[in-house]
């Protein structure tokens, strides 16, 4: 039996999504508990790995069984044994023919930016922190430069061992919410940091030190040390992962939004 399932964690407690021999990671808390519940050993696989303190409200995986289990019994017998800060929110069965990362059509993120003086205390690790007033409006006209099948080697991590730095960005937005800034990305794939990297050269044009033509010049540059810096991890949020309707997996998906009275 093939089964997939929705993965939402808080990543400050976790190295990262990928299983480490020297570090708590998110798979293998999944694959322990899956593991548990099976009775046997369970390998997961995801639709893409987050880094070090990015959280995710809707990482997808894929997994093998010879366990027999009501889905009810998977999801909360998984919760029941997982640590805190990682939760199954669905899990069905899929066709054999699917695949977490290769079904795939795209992948969305939201990285959120807490804009006011006062560094956060209650969101501490889970927005990130711009003193700097931000205006949105010109992050957002900058950021339309990024969309359509591009090389953007600009803002690729220098360790990231993909192939080739050219990638399809289907939509990007900056909005704001009160003293929230939200910038979203949905593309086909994603490079090693790619956001992250997005985020930190839109920040430099979110307080006036750059154009809005920066962001276009960067894409036509392909040299990451001309960029900005790498945003901070814990603004970071994996939120959904798009795959064909025939797979039958649930469409709906939570963005990560504040309120602060």
């Amino acid at each position: 039996m093939k089964l997939a399932a929705c993965v939402e964690y808080d990543g400050s407690a976790f190295s990262g999504w990928q299983r480490l021999s020297h570090a708590v990671s998110v798979q293998a808390v999944v694959e322990a508990a899956l593991s548990e519940v099976a009775n046997e050993a369970i390998q997961v696989i995801c639709a893409g790995r987050t880094d070090s303190g990015v959280h995710a409200t809707g990482q997808i995986i894929h997994f093998e069984t010879h366990a027999h289990r009501p889905m009810r019994g998977w999801q909360f017998g998984t919760n029941v044994k997982m640590r805190e800060g990682v939760s199954l929110r669905w899990i069905q069965p899929v066709a054999d023919d699917f695949h977490a990362r290769f079904s795939a059509l795209s992948r969305r993120y939201r990285y959120v930016i807490q804009n006011r003086l006062a560094r956060p205390a209650l969101l501490k690790q889970r927005v990130a922190w711009q003193y700097h007033h931000l205006d949105e409006q010109a992050m957002h006209a900058a950021a339309q430069a990024l969309v359509g099948e591009q090389d953007f080697s600009s803002f690729r991590a220098s360790g990231c061992q993909s192939a080739h730095a050219i990638r399809q960005i289907h939509e990007v937005s900056v909005t704001r919410e009160g003293e929230f800034v939200y910038v979203d990305i949905v593309a086909n794939a994603f490079l090693q940091h790619m956001v992250r990297n997005i985020v930190g050269s839109l920040l430099e044009v979110g307080i006036g030190e750059r154009p809005i033509e920066w962001m276009a010049e960067l894409l036509a540059q392909r040299d990451r040390t001309k960029a900005g810096m790498t945003a901070a991890a814990g603004g970071l949020y994996f939120v959904y992962v798009e795959y064909p309707a025939r797979f039958g997996l649930p469409t709906q998906y939570q963005l990560p939004q504040f309120v602060l009275g």
